[in-house]
């Protein structure tokens, strides 16, 4: 919460969103595990994750799909944790942006 009435709330004054994802194959599987977050504009919050996650906030076809969103007026705080196939994941990855 503090993150996002933080720096959300200062990031909107710049129209910006910030995200950061880790993911790594589950070793023998075609699965990933993804643990990612973005905190900033609301309408940008979502395209600062990384794309193989991208539409699977608060969806519910993987294995495990856990996702929360915080939203503090004009500022929104994403984080999701996804065991699962997604689609473009690389074998590790470490994404960061800045939108």
């Amino acid at each position: 919460m503090v993150v996002v009435l933080t720096a959300g709330l200062l990031l909107t004054l710049f129209n910006a969103s910030v995200g950061i994802g880790v993911s790594v194959r589950v070793p023998f599987t075609e699965s990933n595990l993804t643990v990612a977050g973005s905190v900033g504009k609301k309408e940008k919050t979502p395209d600062a994750l990384p794309p193989y996650v991208h539409g699977k906030l608060a969806s519910n076809q993987n294995f495990i799909n856990q996702s929360n969103t915080l939203t503090i007026w004009v500022a929104e705080g994403t984080a999701i944790v996804v065991v699962g196939h997604q689609e473009g994941a690389p074998l590790i990855d470490l994404h960061l942006e800045a939108r």
